[in-house]
């Protein structure tokens, strides 16, 4: 497995002290944490680093699947320009969470939907760079992630997936998801099963066995020491 971490674990540390951890522990990607004040530096450290980039799109406080249109545009703003410094650094891919629901009645579920697909379309429209969107976990509130949801997603924009393990195991629906199309990358974490937790690999109820069906990952956890855990338990499979 092509592997590499987020730098969730190491939030606004110099980027050259993480992109030589990276090295010194032998991984080959880096998926940067791309909230907002990641962007008020340039960041020119990620450029020809000598890894392979990616980036993970501001999540707090936004939801590309807005009814509320303001809030849905400045969403998708963010997102577009997320991309744009993707493009300035040389990263490949930005991960995209798909948006939410304040009430999940069917009818809005519906009409969140449509607004997702279209804020996907938009925010690819609007790059180069590989869009990819994120299967979500079990609370009822989030979008895609139910396996028909995501593919639907996909098929109606053409966009990349990245596959979290832990969601699909609060979900139960784990090897389906890595079952569907061009999926860009996954990210690897364990849970009980039931909360979204981000711990180790192998201290959860994960089947192991299904990370054997993965060529590309980012471990996404909180703490360095349990993303070095984790790359022993990949390992060691």
């Amino acid at each position: 497995m092509k592997l590499g971490f987020t730098t969730l674990a190491l939030f606004m540390q110099p980027n050259e002290k993480i992109i030589n951890l990276a090295k010194k522990h032998e991984f080959e990607m880096i998926e940067i944490l791309g909230e907002g004040p990641f962007f008020e530096k340039e960041n020119p450290e990620y450029i020809d680093c000598g890894l392979d980039v990616r980036i993970h799109g501001p999540t707090v406080d936004l939801n590309i699947a807005s009814i509320n249109k303001e809030i849905k545009e400045v969403s998708v703003n963010q997102m577009i320009r997320c991309a744009e410094f993707a493009e300035t650094i040389g990263a490949k891919t930005v991960t995209v969470h798909p948006g939410k629901i304040g009430r999940n009645d069917p009818q809005l579920r519906e009409w969140a939907m449509e607004m997702a697909i279209e804020s996907v379309g938009t925010i690819m429209d609007s790059t180069n760079v590989e869009i990819s969107v994120e299967n979500m976990p079990v609370r009822a509130s989030f979008l895609a992630n139910k396996v028909e949801e995501l593919e639907r997603i996909q098929q109606e924009t053409g966009c990349a997936l990245t596959i979290d393990t832990g969601h699909g195991n609060t979900c139960n629906n784990l090897e389906e998801m890595l079952e569907l199309k061009n999926i860009s990358y996954c990210h690897l974490n364990d849970n009980d099963g039931f909360k979204d937790q981000h711990i180790a690999l192998g201290d959860g109820t994960l089947d192991l066995k299904l990370l054997k069906k993965i060529d590309v990952g980012i471990i996404e956890l909180n703490t360095f020491d349990n993303i070095l855990k984790s790359k022993k338990v990949i390992e060691n499979l």
